[in-house]
């Protein structure tokens, strides 16, 4: 007959056993940014990250059942804003569900104003759900 007091497997596994944890609130500073947002939503946060010029990838991702109503806002607000962009160049694809679509664009970007006001567009957008 062995004793569990001096079984190697059983001190083991009361070293390991985890303690009771306790429910710990957690308060809206735990998850809140240390410093405010400057300017608006919309602008960049930290523009001496940024190098200029750059060519800058983005997909747009569309609300559900707007597919057409997304290709021509994104053109008229890209076509506003970047006169020598080829709006030819816009890739629609659907969802794997094909319930929402997105649009993928490659911008050439100069300035950082030009990256605020971009955003500042796509999110008074109506048809435009998230920008990525």
């Amino acid at each position: 007959m062995s004793d569990h007091k001096n079984d190697p497997k059983k001190d083991h596994n009361q070293q390991n056993a985890s303690p009771k944890t306790e429910n710990k609130a957690v308060t809206l500073s735990d998850v809140t940014p240390e410093r405010a947002i400057k300017g608006k939503k919309t602008d960049i946060q930290n523009p001496e990250l940024w190098e200029f010029p750059m060519d800058y990838p983005m997909s747009i991702i569309g609300h559900e059942g707007e597919h057409e109503t997304l290709l021509n806002e994104i053109k008229l607000i890209l076509g506003s804003q970047f006169p020598e962009f080829d709006l030819a160049s816009i890739e629609v694809k659907p969802s794997k569900t094909g319930r929402f679509h997105s649009a993928r664009v490659n911008l050439y970007l100069t300035h950082a104003e030009q990256v605020n006001e971009l955003y500042a567009a796509l999110d008074n957008a109506k048809t435009v759900r998230m920008v990525l």
